[in-house]
């Protein structure tokens, strides 16, 4: 019985993600040329300040080689910059600018906006039904990361 609602919740979780992505990647790509992974790097930038590529590869859980083509189509239109480590010139920092704190305020604003039209379609009770289910969904994924 277990390994069978295991088995449901695993194929549940892993439909969700493409829906999702296509919920705001869609309209993310209307609104700005920066791609949703672009958008993880700035926002994990945003949340913990200067990152070395691996740190941002960490956070995200993607490779670094991914992670450089991201950040380096991001230099490109300002949005962040490369610094030297002070203490080991190997390392290399990655620092969001103020024009990337900017515009990653707006473009997340935007693709919110779109996001919030959409629920707006839903009924009372379905939307007292998502907020319950993604707060637990949400509560129960970081209790499960938090273990790992």
């Amino acid at each position: 019985m277990v390994k069978l609602k295991i088995d449901i919740i695993a194929e549940n979780l892993i439909a969700i993600h493409p829906l999702l992505y296509k919920s705001i990647s869609k309209p993310l790509r209307t609104k700005s040329s920066v791609t949703p992974g672009g958008m993880f790097v700035m926002g994990s930038l945003v949340r913990y300040g200067m990152l070395s590529m691996s740190d941002i590869g960490k956070c995200l859980s993607m490779p670094k080689p991914h992670i450089t083509v991201i950040v380096d189509k991001l230099i490109e239109e300002g949005y962040v910059e490369r610094l030297s480590d002070a203490h080991d010139r190997r390392i290399v920092n990655i620092v969001i600018t103020p024009k990337g704190i900017t515009d990653f305020e707006d473009i997340k604003q935007a693709v919110s906006e779109t996001l919030k039209d959409k629920l707006m379609l839903l009924g009372e009770d379905e939307l007292e039904t998502l907020v319950n289910a993604s707060q637990q969904v949400k509560d129960i994924l970081i209790s499960i990361l938090s273990k790992e």
